[in-house]
């Protein structure tokens, strides 16, 4: 099933499709930063989307130096994944959301395994991501990908360190 994953740089087209996605299958603080407002999808939280998204598709070398890639599962949009420079471009930061309909299938394991290979074309020589102890599906993906875990015993928060290779 995982083998029919692929990550598509976010252009007009997959955005849409991004978005309707979020918006059927997923809560707004899950895949977005906060926005002021009453709760839900609301017209300004999707416009608010549409703009997180469409800053970021300079690309690494960019000014905002993010990337963000639809997640692609059997030609179908299922969620979305980020690389982010964090200070040099040897360090790039990752993180995802998947529909909750798309959890707990192997998707994202398969996904990060995609974007260790863009970062690595990228030059980057780590990766690293932050979850909580609680989000058992990332820290499985993590973990599948080698990750090293490195808990906080003070909030929940998980950091975590991984290698980019080549494909």
């Amino acid at each position: 099933m995982v083998d029919r994953v692929e990550l598509r740089q976010v252009d007009e087209v997959s955005l849409g499709e991004l978005l309707a996605v979020a918006v059927e299958d997923a809560e707004p603080e899950e895949v977005m930063p906060p926005v002021a407002g009453p709760p839900g999808w609301t017209p300004i939280r999707q416009e608010a989307f549409r703009a997180w998204h469409r800053a970021r598709r300079p690309g690494l070398a960019g000014p905002l130096r993010e990337s963000t890639f639809a997640i692609v599962h059997e030609g179908r949009t299922v969620g979305s994944a980020r690389l982010a420079v964090r200070g040099s471009r040897d360090v790039l930061e990752t993180g995802m959301w998947l529909a909750r309909s798309q959890r707990g299938r192997g998707i994202g394991g398969a996904a990060l395994r995609m974007l260790l290979a863009e970062a690595a074309e990228a030059g980057a020589r780590s990766v690293v991501a932050d979850t909580t102890v609680h989000n058992t599906a990332a820290l499985a993906a993590l973990r599948g990908n080698g990750a090293t875990l490195i808990p906080s015993e003070d909030t929940g928060d998980v950091h975590a360190e991984l290698r980019p290779e080549r494909r």
